[in-house]
C-alpha cells in the first residue's frame, strides 16, 4: 500500500537549548543551532554548541557564519569559518550550514568546495544565501557541482509560500542531486499544502514565541541592542508548536 503522506524532515532553527529541546520533544527530526537569530543566525558559541549537544540526541546542524550582512566574506572572515567548522566537528555536531556568494551574487564556488571537504564527513547545507543570489537556477548547479547536500531556500522570496511555485521548479531540476529544504513562513496551518505544492521532502521552521522575561525590575530608558524593549522578552520554541506541525503534516491532504 502506497504511503499518501510519506514522513516529511523537520528542522528546528533554534539559539538556546531550552528551543532545542523543546524541538526534541514535539517530533522534530533536527535542529538548525544559532546564535543572534535578530541577524538571520550567526555561527553559535562553543557553549552553547556543547550544552545543546548534550541535551537533544536528535541530528545537530550549527551555523557557520561571522557575522550577520552579507554573504561575501574577506579573507580573515573566510579563515574564521574554517575554524569554526574545524571546532564544530570536534563538539559532535551532525552537519554544517553556511553560504557564500561573490560580489555578482554568484556562488563562491572555490570557497564552497573548499568548505565542502574541510567540513566532511558531515553534511553540508547551503542556508538562504541561495536566495540572494542572482540566479536561483544557476546557483543550484553550482552548489550541486561543489558537492553540497541541502539547499535552505524559500524560493527567492520573502517566505516560502510567496515562493512556492519556484521552490516546485527546484526540487524538479535538483532531482536526486541534492535536497531542497523549504524555509520561511512555515507554520502547521499550511505545511500541508506547501509540501503538496512542491514536493519539498523536509522543510526548516523558527515556531519562536516571545514570552515575558522574568524580570521584575526594568530600566526603560537603555535599550543594549537595535530593537528598543528586547531586552525584556525571550523568543523561545514551544514543545505544543512542534508537536502541531508533526501532526498537521502526518494528516491527508
Amino acid at each position: 500500500m502506497t504511503d499518501n503522506n510519506p514522513h516529511v524532515v523537520i528542522e528546528v532553527c533554534a539559539d538556546s537549548v531550552a528551543s532545542a529541546v523543546a524541538a526534541q520533544r514535539g517530533g522534530a527530526d533536527r535542529v538548525e543551532l544559532c546564535g543572534s537569530l535578530l541577524e538571520g543566525g550567526i555561527t553559535p558559541s562553543t557553549g552553547l554548541i556543547e550544552m545543546t549537544r548534550a541535551a537533544v540526541s536528535l541530528e545537530l546542524a550549527v551555523m557557520i557564519r561571522p557575522r550577520g550582512g552579507d554573504f561575501c566574506y574577506d579573507r580573515p572572515e573566510f579563515e574564521t569559518m574554517r575554524r569554526d567548522i574545524a571546532m564544530v566537528k570536534r563538539m559532535g555536531a551532525s552537519a554544517i550550514v553556511f553560504g557564500i556568494l561573490d560580489v555578482n551574487g554568484n556562488v563562491d564556488m572555490a570557497r564552497t568546495r573548499q568548505l565542502v571537504e574541510e567540513a566532511r564527513p558531515l553534511a553540508v547545507t547551503f542556508h538562504r544565501a541561495f536566495d540572494m543570489s542572482a540566479d536561483l537556477f544557476r546557483a543550484l548547479e553550482d552548489i550541486c557541482a561543489a558537492g553540497v547536500d541541502r539547499v535552505l531556500t524559500s524560493g527567492g522570496q520573502p517566505n516560502s509560500l510567496q515562493g512556492q511555485d519556484t521552490l516546485q521548479q527546484l526540487v524538479k531540476r535538483a532531482e536526486s542531486r541534492i535536497a531542497v529544504m523549504a524555509g520561511s513562513g512555515i507554520k502547521p496551518e499550511n505545511a500541508r499544502r506547501l509540501v503538496d505544492h512542491t514536493g519539498v521532502k523536509e522543510i526548516h521552521v523558527g515556531l519562536r514565541t516571545c514570552v515575558p522575561s522574568p524580570m521584575q525590575y526594568r530600566n526603560p530608558q537603555v535599550a543594549m541592542g537595535a530593537v528598543e524593549g528586547h531586552e525584556y522578552q525571550r523568543c523561545l520554541v514551544l514543545e505544543e508548536d512542534v508537536s502541531r506541525l508533526r501532526d498537521a503534516l502526518q494528516t491527508k491532504s
